[in-house]
Formats: structure tokens, C-alpha cells, sequence
């Protein structure tokens, strides 16, 4: 039984910052972070977006009503939960009108969260061949202002229905896995932002990622030649492309220059969104699915996650016939083309409001926001949250 991705949607706020003036506002050369980490325009939460709305308006236009009948899990990556013990997943849950009878859990490791989901949606879906899952990989990557990691914020989620028989990608059955304890990037629970250490961080991404794709290796017997593409978790587009650039050597001419074309097409979304964490790799994913119109049925695509702390995977999939019919590529077009540049004094006066933390009554202009599905403000410690297409 094939089991992968049937649906795949994908949403980000509608404000950015542009990486050119971020880096004059910073006295920074700004080829450092258009060339030199790969990124040029930085996805810009409002306070009336957050990881749950953002989730949510990945998966409202991707979920039908067989869906929401047929969903009985949801699975919410994320390493930016707002909840210690809610998950963000029961939100969107409601937000979307789902299939009461049904699981619904938050998963944590670091950027390596949704593909832990990934792989239980699997699972579950072996034993229960009829179900769908709902799994949501959702993110705020926050460093704060001024700070090393600034760069490489962004903010998004992608949603992806996984079920037997998927219309665009079944997962492959081997895969390879390593974890090992290392302090290269962590938030501590009384901490907003994050700390890293990223030339160490920088390090243990390459070092999983050629341990992993040696493991594999040795699993399956393929190789290089063997893939259309590899996509990669991607904090910075250039951070994947140095990672394979340690195992190209393995292959041909041929295979060189296909991996490394097709590498750059997959890095085109995220270069204008950011780091989103736990989406990274699937947001890399559709980039390569939507941009390059000449992907084949059959093409098999490896894929590597890593969460920092620190766990990698590198798994793969088969792209499945006919798959480009269900791709929602003009639907992520004005995602894109909808958004709206803010001067870097409005995108830091958009970082540093905040919501209460004292219990008290917020109300949020949700009319400033055009997404379909807004957090509109907070009572009794409460996040209150609200579907536009639901309200009239």
C-alpha cells in the first residue's frame, strides 16, 4: 500500500521586510545576507497571526468536506507552541471544522518536528487504511533584534493531508535516523527568542547529514544517480547547498549538475519567506513540486530534515502520476504577490508588541489583516481566535 501526500497547501503573513534594507538599517554589506546566506525578503508575522492561524490558513484551503469527515488525526509540528499543555493542534481543529472523533497531538523537535509527524501519519495509516492525516508544520522563528540570528527569521506553516494512495508523493519505506545531545541551538521555557550557536550549529547539520546519507546508503543500495533532487531543511538557503556540496562528488557530471539546478529551484520559496523551522523542508519541497514544470511522474526526491538539539532523517519519495493537477501553485502565487514591504522601524515595532501576560482584555484589528483566519485577541489568559469564512 502506497501511503504519502495527497494535499499540500502553504500560507505566510501578508507583510515582509527586505533583506537589502534590513542589512543597510544593520550596517551590514548586504550581499552578506542576500548572497552569503541566500535570502531576500523575510516573512513579517502581525500580532494577529501566530503559529495556530498560521497552520490554520495553510490547511483552509486545502481541506474539503471528505477531508474533514475523513481526517481522524492531526499532528501539529512546532517548536513555537503557545501552549504548555494545549496543542495548537486542537485550535485548528475547531478552526477547520473537523471530524470530532479524531487524535489531535503537538510534537517537539526543534525543525525536525513535522517530520516526526510525518512518518506517525504513516503509521496510523497503515493500520487504519481509510483515515487521513492531518499533519501541520507551523513556526515563528524569533532571535530578536540586532542579534547574530536576526537574518534568518521568517515566519509561515504548511499543511499536507497524508492518506493511502496519495495524488503527489509516496514516502519510500526506508529511511535512515540518528539523534545525538548537542547545544547548537535551544529556547528555554522563560525565553521568547532563541540562542544558537551557529557556526557549531552550522557543523552538526552538515555532520547528520552525511551520516544519515551514508546509513541510507548501505540501506538501499542507491545513490546519487538514483534522485531527481534532494531537498533539505533550509534555516538559510545557503545552508542546505553546503551540505551537498560534501557528497557530490559520489556522483557524474550529470548527476552533479541535475541536483545542483534542480537544488536551487527548491530554495526559490524559502528565499523570499525566511526560516519557518519546522516547515522549512516542505516549504523547499513545494518550492521544487511548483517551480520546475518539467518534474516527472516517477522522479524519486530525498529528503532531509534536522531539528537542532539534535535529531536527522533522511527519507525519500516518488512523485505519483499526474501529481502537477493537484498542486495549488496560483493559489501560492498570490499568497506571494498579495504581501506588502514594511521599512525595517515598522517591522521592529511589529516584533516588539506583544501579547499580555497578566490576564487582562486585548482586542485585535483583524480588519488590517486579510488572512481568512486571525487570533482577535486574549481574555482570561485565553487566545481567542476567529474564522472570517465562518463568521457571516
Amino acid at each position: 500500500m502506497k501511503i504519502g501526500i495527497d494535499k499540500i497547501g502553504f500560507y505566510a503573513p501578508h507583510l515582509y521586510v527586505d533583506m537589502n534594507n534590513l542589512a543597510v538599517a544593520r550596517n551590514i554589506e548586504p550581499e552578506k545576507f542576500t548572497i552569503g546566506i541566500g535570502q531576500e525578503k523575510m516573512a513579517i508575522a502581525p500580532i494577529t497571526q501566530d503559529p495556530v492561524t498560521l497552520a490554520a490558513n495553510a490547511a483552509v484551503e486545502i481541506v474539503d468536506d471528505i477531508d474533514k469527515e475523513k481526517i481522524d488525526f492531526v499532528i501539529f509540528g512546532t517548536e513555537s507552541g503557545i501552549d504548555n499543555s494545549k496543542s495548537a493542534g486542537v485550535y485548528v481543529h475547531r478552526l477547520l471544522g473537523l471530524n470530532p472523533r479524531a487524535r489531535t497531538i503537538e510534537l517537539k523537535q526543534a525543525c525536525y518536528g513535522a517530520t516526526a509527524a510525518i512518518q506517525m501519519a504513516k503509521g496510523h495509516i497503515a493500520l487504519n487504511p481509510e483515515s487521513r492525516v492531518l499533519v501541520l508544520a507551523s513556526d515563528i522563528a524569533r532571535y530578536g533584534l540586532n542579534t547574530s540570528g536576526e537574518s534568518t527569521q521568517g515566519a509561515g506553516a504548511v499543511a499536507m493531508v497524508m492518506s493511502a494512495d496519495p495524488k503527489i508523493m509516496a514516502l519510500e519505506d526506508q529511511s535512515s535516523y540518528l539523534t545525538d545531545d548537542v547545544m547548537d541551538f535551544w529556547r528555554p521555557v522563560y525565553s521568547d527568542t532563541a540562542f544558537v550557536d551557529g557556526k557549531f550549529s552550522n557543523e552538526q547539520y552538515i555532520l547528520f547529514f552525511q551520516k544519515v546519507w551514508e546509513e541510507y546508503k548501505e540501506k538501499t543500495g542507491f545513490g546519487l544517480a538514483d534522485f531527481e533532487a534532494i531537498c533539505y531543511h533550509l534555516p538559510y538557503t545557503k545552508m542546505g547547498l553546503k551540505a551537498l556540496r560534501t557528497v557530490l562528488e559520489q556522483g557524474t557530471e550529470e548527476d552533479q549538475e541535475r541536483l545542483l539546478a534542480n537544488y536551487k529551484i527548491s530554495t526559490l520559496y524559502n528565499r523570499i519567506v525566511g526560516n519557518i523551522y519546522t516547515g522549512s523542508l516542505y516549504l523547499s519541497l513545494l518550492s521544487l513540486l511548483e517551480l520546475k514544470e518539467d518534474l516527472k511522474d516517477g522522479s524519486r526526491i530525498g529528503l532531509f530534515s534536522y531539528g537542532s538539539g539534535a535529531v536527522g532523517e533522511f527519507f525519500t519519495g516518488i512523485m505519483q502520476p499526474n501529481y502537477r493537477a493537484h498542486l495549488h501553485v496560483e493559489r501560492h502565487t498570490k499568497v506571494f504577490e498579495s504581501r506588502t514591504e514594511v521599512t525595517v522601524p515598522e517591522y521592529e515595532a511589529i516584533f516588539d508588541k506583544t501579547l499580555p501576560v497578566d490576564g487582562s482584555t486585548v482586542e485585535l484589528d483583524i480588519h488590517s489583516d486579510p488572512a481568512a483566519i486571525c487570533l482577535s485577541g486574549m481574555k482570561d489568559n485565553m487566545r481567542l481566535y476567529i474564522n472570517k469564512l465562518n463568521s457571516n
